[in-house]
């Protein structure tokens, strides 16, 4: 039996459950491949499984981790002419805090030679959230107003950019100075802080004080306000509850001012290989040619994962948090 390294639990609780250590390495299996990891994305849902607040599949130990990049070392059979050596990136493959990943061909990622694994680990699942949000939940048009809660997050500073990229006018939301900062540089052509009356400020900041087009709402408790900070006719994208379960929102309210409210899932969106390839196709060019640009991540090793997890726990972190074996 091949082992491997991986950062490991055993039970949920704090980043202290977290271990790194020798485990059995996945076997490789028809339509997957086995890939050597070179870098991995620290997310949010990472920090949910480990408290236990996810369903979790199979016996302890836990490995975390879904989305990374790295270099095939063994194909399946019928790996859809994936061969060692292949440079490879996924963004919903589990167990990918390991120096071995089995993936799926389904789930696999051709990795362009111009993209660092360190950058695919970074950009994958935050910029296919960001893509579906501007592309398809609301598409932003010249001349939108886009408010973004969160601006500094991961996502945040993404869907400042491509809204601007789309050519709307943004307005970030942010909880502190330093957070309005890196908001201010992704591009945000105003920012508030969540200390404030926001709603209405953002109000009065919209042309003719009439409300922005689309408010983009993760953090959940502010859905109300968010209605509160669109025109008439316009439209809220509730995606993620950071800061806790929304309100309920009465039907008639949406009928007497016209507004929309629409739901955001990334795998509802992402739903075959050739639109995963096509949506971070389209990423890889906007870094190349400069329209998208990420605050380069902050990288520990895995063996330092538990540090990683308080790190984007505590809130302090802008941008994204990277492992590397």
């Amino acid at each position: 039996m091949n082992s491997m390294k991986a950062l490991v639990f055993e039970q949920f609780g704090g980043p202290e459950v977290l271990a790194y250590k020798e485990i059995p390495a996945p076997e490789l299996k028809p339509g997957t491949v086995l890939v050597r990891l070179k870098a991995a994305g620290l997310n949010y849902a990472d920090i949910y499984r480990r408290r236990g607040n996810y369903h979790l599949a199979g016996n302890p130990p836990y490995i975390l981790g879904y989305e990374g990049a790295g270099i095939v070392e063994e194909a399946g059979a019928d790996a859809a002419g994936l061969a060692p050596g292949d440079r490879i990136a996924f963004c919903d493959v589990p167990h990918a805090n390991a120096e071995l990943v089995r993936v799926p061909v389904e789930k696999v990622i051709p990795l362009p030679a111009d993209i660092s694994f360190e950058t695919a680990a970074a950009v994958l699942l935050q910029g296919m959230t960001a893509h579906y949000l501007t592309q398809d939940s609301y598409k932003v048009q010249e001349g939108d107003e886009v408010l973004v809660h969160a601006a500094a997050g991961g996502v945040g500073q993404l869907l400042v950019q491509l809204a601007k990229r789309q050519g709307a006018r943004v307005l970030g939301l942010v909880s502190s100075e330093a957070k309005r900062d890196a908001a201010r540089a992704a591009g945000a052509d105003e920012v508030l802080l969540y200390s404030g009356s926001w709603a209405e400020a953002a109000k009065s900041w919209s042309a003719g004080g009439e409300g922005v087009s689309v408010a983009y709402d993760s953090v959940g408790s502010t859905l109300m306000d968010s209605f509160a900070a669109v025109r008439t006719k316009g439209t809220v994208v509730f995606y993620g509850m950071a800061g806790g379960d929304p309100a309920f929102v009465d039907p008639r309210m949406l009928m007497d001012t016209s507004k929309t409210l629409t739901g955001g899932d990334l795998w509802n969106h992402v739903t075959s290989r050739e639109d995963r390839i096509r949506r971070a196709d389209e990423l890889f060019g906007w870094l190349r040619d400069g329209s998208l640009k990420l605050e380069t991540p902050r990288a520990f090793s895995l063996a330092e994962g538990a540090e990683a997890h308080r790190l984007l726990e505590s809130r302090r972190s802008t941008g994204k948090i990277i492992l590397l074996p």
